[in-house]
């Protein structure tokens, strides 16, 4: 039969929504993005002040200066991040496992002003950090370096703490000169909790021609397949009697593939795996999921967490006819996205009574998450052709 904590996101490239520059407010809108995902650190509430309270992780910059004895109050804070980032999920429930990290670049009264947005993942966040003199915005085309000279609130240099309000969206600004109009691109330095190490920016919607040397940074909706109908529900469920077994017909169909082509859909609250899965005969005995778990190179284990429209670590029936390719999908814990490969493995099972009884394990190591993603549009729902 075939059968969480999640680290602090790290990308090697930010992928960048760039965006039409237009005027409101004396605001000239240059370029955004809805940026990366942060494991939301543990907030633990206080008693003796009544405020909950967390330690930001640790950023490059821990190790060169100490901690300060700033702490930041009246930070602005913004109402409208789902107008600004339609495209981001907004976290509501209370132990959210992310911290979306978006930031827009703007130009305003004469300086081009980069808004790094923060959602408070408690009311005291400490050991906090911005920017320094390494912030800047580096023309791609001139190879001019615009530096940073000042942040709003001003805690340029400094690791810090905020205090505020939990699920407030903080608004950080950097200040740099104003960018001539003719600019087409810049990368960005200098501002690591939101993983501007050199993010190339594309300026007035020109083209970024950027390359993703790892995963692309943002999630992906979850995925719709076509729910397959219960013939019969399982009673009194025995491995070794098949007249126990669920049956299910109208699977989610596909075109032809080489049978076990896998796809991946990469979610803040679950990970997506597609199994291509063919059908010798018109009725056909399956088992998915139980053990079943993806790992990283770091040992981390990610646990199947269910079968989609399909009973979990059972046998089950399946109509269809032969020459069917059917779509079973496995749930799995989700997966940061920072991950470049996986490997799949499928413990081996128990003995059961039926014709061609297989329990074999299986183990897929080092299977590219980005050729996985890209294997979605293998899956659409195709309704079977027959010609008579």
């Amino acid at each position: 039969m075939i059968m969480k904590r999640i680290v602090t996101l790290s990308l090697m490239a930010i992928a960048c929504l760039s965006m039409q520059a237009q005027e409101k407010n004396n605001v000239v809108f240059l370029a955004k993005s809805a940026g990366y995902w942060a494991a939301t650190p543990s907030a633990a509430y206080d008693k003796k002040i009544k405020k909950t309270v967390a330690r930001w992780p640790r950023t490059e910059k821990d190790d060169w200066f100490e901690l300060s004895d700033l702490v930041l109050d009246n930070v602005p804070t913004i109402d409208n991040l789902s107008d600004l980032f339609p495209e981001l999920i907004d976290p509501s429930s209370e132990d959210y496992q992310y911290t979306p990290m978006p930031w827009l670049l703007t130009e305003e009264n004469g300086e081009t002003v980069l808004h790094c947005y923060l959602r408070m993942p408690a009311d005291i966040v400490s050991n906090f950090w911005l920017t320094d003199e390494e912030g800047c915005l580096l023309d791609k085309d001139t190879g001019i370096s615009y530096r940073a000279r000042r942040t709003e609130p001003d805690c340029y240099y400094k690791r810090f703490g905020i205090r505020g309000k939990k699920g407030d969206v903080v608004d950080f600004k950097i200040f740099f000169p104003k960018l001539p109009e003719t600019t087409k691109k810049v990368a960005i330095y200098g501002v690591p909790n939101w993983q501007l190490r050199g993010a190339e920016v594309s300026i007035n919607n020109q083209p970024s021609g950027l390359v993703f040397q790892g995963v692309a940074n943002y999630y992906d909706k979850t995925p719709e397949f076509h729910h397959p109908t219960l013939v019969t529900e399982a009673k009194g469920y025995d491995k070794d009697n098949f007249f126990t077994w669920s049956e299910y017909k109208n699977a989610h169909l596909i075109k032809p593939v080489q049978e076990g082509t896998m796809a991946m859909w990469l979610t803040p609250v679950a990970t997506y795996v597609a199994l291509a899965t063919e059908m010798n005969w018109r009725r056909e005995y399956f088992g998915r999921g139980g053990n079943t778990i993806l790992i990283d190179k770091s040992g981390h284990q990610y646990k199947c967490k269910g079968v989609l429209d399909y009973p979990n670590d059972t046998l089950f029936w399946v109509q269809g006819m032969s020459g069917d390719y059917f779509a079973i999908v496995l749930i799995f814990e989700p997966l940061p996205l920072n991950l470049d490969t996986i490997t799949y493995i499928v413990p081996e099972g128990e003995p059961f009574k039926a014709n061609f009884a297989n329990w074999s394990g299986e183990v897929k190591p080092d299977l590219s998450i980005r050729e996985l993603r890209d294997n979605q549009k293998l899956f659409k729902y195709f309704p079977r052709q027959v010609v008579e």
